[in-house]
């Protein structure tokens, strides 16, 4: 039974001290306090162009749900038309796959008097890259920006 535990908690113990190894944990903080993110090796200034101004856009009147994703996210009720505007900062992966911004609008009453779904436009360092009218698309607009 002694030999038992001592096989045990020696056994704890080698695995204690392999996972300690393996730590994936940052040094310390530079003076200051804050650890600085390191540059990767395509960033704005050696790739070029990882900065994006985007712009989602809802038309319409009255208030509906928006739900977008690409500058920070949300899901909220909203006064149209409504606009949310930031700059988009890809990484080097990002460049390479794509980044996606999206906004899915909810209903707003047609002229006809009838639900449709509410317009909306993404636009991409003031250029128009998505669009929908409600009414022959009613997906939202969704466009990934590259490079």
């Amino acid at each position: 039974m002694r030999r038992t535990i001592s096989a045990m908690t020696l056994c704890a113990a080698t695995a204690l001290l392999l996972a300690g190894c393996g730590s994936a944990e940052p040094g310390p903080a530079p003076e200051g306090g804050k650890q600085q993110p390191q540059p990767a090796a395509s960033s704005a200034a050696a790739g070029g162009g990882a900065k994006h101004d985007v712009t989602l856009e809802v038309g319409g009147t009255g208030k509906t749900a928006v739900m977008y994703s690409g500058l920070g996210s949300g899901f909220e009720q909203q006064t149209l038309p409504w606009s949310k505007s930031g700059t988009a900062e890809l990484t080097a992966a990002e460049q390479k796959v794509g980044y996606l911004v999206n906004v899915v609008p909810g209903t707003i009453t047609g002229s006809d008097g009838k639900l449709q779904q509410a317009p909306c436009t993404i636009k991409v360092d003031g250029k128009v890259v998505a669009e929908s009218d409600g009414v022959t698309s009613v997906k939202g607009c969704s466009y990934t920006i590259k490079q």
